[in-house]
């Protein structure tokens, strides 16, 4: 399995690579100059282009964009994401405590799609075809259908606004505490909603596959009882596929939390991307970007690498 792990850590570099190369064109093919971000509004004339040309310079932004790629290669290899153009501050700096942010917010979002998607999936499929089955796939279809940042609009009306028992927005410090958790609860189950729907309706589909094989009627006609059968027979080999739809899933939240942060205030990397694609802040979208790359990259490896603890039978070639 080491091997193994160390040519998926190596696959991983081509993979990176991309990435830092589409996102630093991507975000110089966006309309607008980050200097006129820059620029006092009550500077005009000669002074404002004088200003503006002293800034591109010292930012490196006149230079011919392969020179800037250059440079900024050169800077991830010294670990150095950059520094914001807005605000002066060190890009890696700021992601440093917003990283543990977005990760607790993340987590939690897979818990709940855990704890909710595959019980309610594996129920569905042992009573297929009644009430309780069309309820959980027409509750599964209703998070595929909802959108996060809706959904989440509607819980800060509900459990915020109406009821009070949560707070709207904010951050209230780590998940372990109480007060940490109660700010964290409704992004996290907006961020949950539609992994957790499609994890349901994929956990009933593999459940629905396995218990029709040859070796569950075997089990159940040496006279194991239905609990045995289910869950230490089914729903282990159900489980392989589960896995992968995991790692999916994550990327999905990653991808969500972009926007359910800023809907929430919450401090993460997400939110603080979205502030620096407005500000048109090269350096802070290259250094989220490539964060959330890099744990989405994580998110698929550990999932692989799970494969050989639910099912020993799976040899890493």
């Amino acid at each position: 399995m080491k091997e193994y792990a160390l040519r998926r850590v190596a696959l991983t570099l081509p993979t990176l690579l991309m990435v830092i190369v589409v996102v630093f064109a991507s975000v110089r093919m966006v309309p607008g100059d980050p200097v006129d971000f820059m620029i006092p509004p009550d500077m005009d004339g000669d002074a404002r282009d004088d200003f503006a040309e002293r800034l591109r310079a010292q930012y490196g932004l006149d230079q011919p964009i392969p020179v800037q790629f250059v440079r900024y290669v050169g800077q991830l290899v010294r670990g150095d994401l950059g520094t914001s153009l807005t605000s002066g501050l060190s890009v890696t700096e700021e992601l440093i405590w917003r990283v543990p942010n977005s990760f607790q917010l993340g987590l939690l979002a897979v818990v709940i799609s855990i704890v909710v998607g595959i019980p309610l999936g594996i129920i569905s499929a042992i009573w297929r075809g009644t009430l309780v089955d069309n309820l959980a796939m027409l509750g599964a279809l209703f998070g595929v259908s909802m959108p996060a940042f809706f959904f989440g609009f509607l819980l800060m009306l509900v459990l915020g606004l109406r009821w009070g028992i949560l707070p709207l927005s904010g951050h209230g410090g780590a998940l372990y505490t109480l007060t940490g958790l109660k700010y964290a609860i409704m992004p996290a189950i907006a961020l949950a909603l539609g992994p957790t729907a499609v994890l349901a309706r994929f956990t009933r589909s593999s459940m629905l596959e396995v218990v029709s094989e040859d070796y569950i009627r075997t089990a159940r006609s040496k006279g194991l009882s239905e609990q045995v059968v289910i869950f230490r027979h089914a729903l282990r080999n159900a489980l392989i596929p589960v896995v992968t739809l995991l790692g999916i899933n994550f990327g999905r939240i990653l991808a969500g939390s972009v926007v359910i942060e800023s809907v929430f205030g919450w401090p993460g990397v997400g939110r603080y991307m979205v502030g620096a694609i407005n500000s048109r802040d090269f350096p802070i979208v290259q250094g989220a970007v490539l964060v959330v790359a890099l744990g989405f990259i994580g998110a698929n490896l550990l999932t692989d690498l799970a494969y050989g603890f639910i099912d020993p039978r799976i040899t890493y070639d």
